[in-house]
């Protein structure tokens, strides 16, 4: 190819590394040559010779909310933006993770992304003994060189009871499977302790998992709870509690009970729903977060970190 190129095997090597010192004419004539004689880097073989590929490790669960398709989404994009490619790894609560961290070091990944809902005690610490950078999205483990990326959960549990509560809620209540989710549990707490300190008795429906069909079951019971507004710990599980109340009336209606979510995922914007809820930016966390596993990796030995990504109250028709 260099020859080809008519330049030295060394630009070569140079117009195909990221970030490289080579002119933008030699790594164009390298390109060219390339296209010509089908040539096409073969990222795992170079991973043999430098231990580690260009791949990012991406763990998650929960792939029915659609909160969790936009947070991978942006956090392939940012990888993407900065000459990592994302291989993602769906796993669940109930997956074996010796399986999950078999795969990510066959793949000599470069570093290890986990969203929350996703198993990552024990894939943190085998990766971590291996080198293996890691960076937590939205969970509560604190282990040793892995950072944390965390949304701003007690922010979001106060905004929410007090939109409630100025919209006129004396008996709120927050709706969420606490033991499921670091998250639900962080909102929850938030939540009611915020109602506590204005003086309103708040309550915690708890569900089985913080999802669509658990908000769409719950919702039955809400009339006989005598609840006045309600705080759901996301967007997916709002939306079941809407379509369940929603029942029998037109959509042009409120619902017969303020209800703000948390996420701000595309569907909450949607006229059948028209969600308040409190927004979670996905693409502010997936730079946090890939700036974190780049430092990271330039420094293995820092200590672990904790950035909050902040939260947004988005006020529509529900409350």
């Amino acid at each position: 190819m260099a020859r080809v190129a008519g330049v030295s095997r060394a630009a070569v090597s140079r117009a195909f590394t990221p970030d490289a010192s080579v002119s933008p004419k030699t790594r164009e004539k390298v390109y060219q040559a390339a296209k010509e004689l089908g040539y096409r880097v073969n990222y795992l073989a170079r991973s043999l010779t430098n231990k580690r590929s260009d791949l990012v490790g991406l763990v998650a669960a929960g792939f029915d909310n659609p909160f969790r398709t936009l947070q991978i989404e942006h956090l392939s994009r940012a990888l993407l933006a900065r000459n990592f490619r994302p291989i993602l790894l769906p796993t669940s609560q109930e997956a074996d993770t010796s399986t999950v961290i078999g795969q990510l070091l066959h793949y000599a990944v470069s570093g290890v992304i986990v969203t929350s809902d996703a198993p990552p005690t024990e894939i943190c610490e085998q990766c971590a003994a291996e080198g293996v950078p890691i960076v937590l999205i939205n969970k509560g483990n604190d282990i040793p060189l892995v950072d944390r990326i965390i949304s701003d959960d007690h922010v979001a549990g106060h905004l929410a009871a007090d939109h409630l509560i100025d919209s006129g809620a004396r008996k709120p209540a927050v709706m969420a499977a606490p033991a499921k989710s670091y998250t639900a549990r962080r909102r929850s707490e938030a939540f009611i302790a915020r109602c506590k300190q204005v003086g309103v008795e708040a309550q915690l429906l708890q569900v089985r998992i913080n999802d669509y069909r658990s908000g769409y079951d719950a919702a039955t019971d809400l009339a006989a709870s005598c609840i006045d507004g309600l705080f759901c710990a996301n967007d997916y599980m709002a939306c079941g509690v809407i379509d369940r109340i929603m029942q029998g009336r037109s959509r042009d209606e409120a619902p017969p009970l303020p209800i703000i979510g948390h996420d701000d995922i595309p569907q909450a914007a949607w006229t059948a729903y028209d969600l308040t809820t409190i927004r979670q930016p996905c693409d502010l966390q997936a730079e946090q977060t890939v700036e974190l596993l780049i430092s990271r990796m330039a420094e293995p030995e820092l200590t672990a970190r904790v950035e909050f990504t902040p939260v947004t109250l988005i006020t529509r028709r529900t409350a």
